[in-house]
């Protein structure tokens, strides 16, 4: 079995229970894996494969991200590697794919990193456990989207069988 980094960029937690969900999967299945946030994120060369998700926040995934990808680019391109993006827009059909994805498109067009496997999921929607300005712009941009906006609305939209899939599809790599 493979020795598996899992590197994560969360905000509000989605994307962190998500890395950690596909962690307990890969194990189950015989590999060793670490989980840990991009700021801890341990020496690659030990690896076999390397995994990075990281959310979207305010339309924009974190800065660190890039400067992680760019920092390590000849060791994430020298393994087999994936990228998952955690966002809301991809809880509508039309949005929840690699190509279909627009916070996945403007990723590709900001970074040189060509991952094997790309994935998108949806994230979570939790407007109490947002400060007082994410709420309002989620809320904002919720109500374009013609999504929920009342402020007690909690709605996990991760499609965890998609989760599962994706560990059955880097354990392939």
């Amino acid at each position: 079995m493979s020795k598996i980094l899992i590197i994560y960029s969360s905000v509000h937690g989605q994307t962190r229970k998500i890395a950690e969900h596909i962690g307990k999967r890969l194990i189950e299945n015989g590999n060793q894996v670490v989980t840990c946030c991009i700021e801890q994120a341990p020496l690659l060369g030990e690896f076999d494969k390397i995994i990075i998700g990281a959310s979207i926040r305010h339309g924009k995934h974190n800065s660190e991200v890039y400067n992680f990808i760019a920092t390590h680019l000849e060791a994430l391109e020298s393994k087999s590697s994936g990228f998952f993006s955690v966002s809301l827009v991809a809880r509508k059909n039309g949005r929840n794919t690699p190509g279909s994805n627009p916070y996945m498109q403007a990723f590709l067009s900001k970074t040189q990193w060509r991952p094997n496997l790309l994935k998108v999921f949806a994230g979570n929607l939790d407007y109490q456990g947002y400060n007082w300005l994410d709420r309002n712009i989620i809320r904002l941009i919720m109500w374009i989207t013609k999504g929920p906006t009342a402020v007690n609305t909690k709605v996990e939209y991760t499609d965890w069988l998609g989760v599962d899939v994706f560990v059955k599809e880097l354990e392939r790599l």
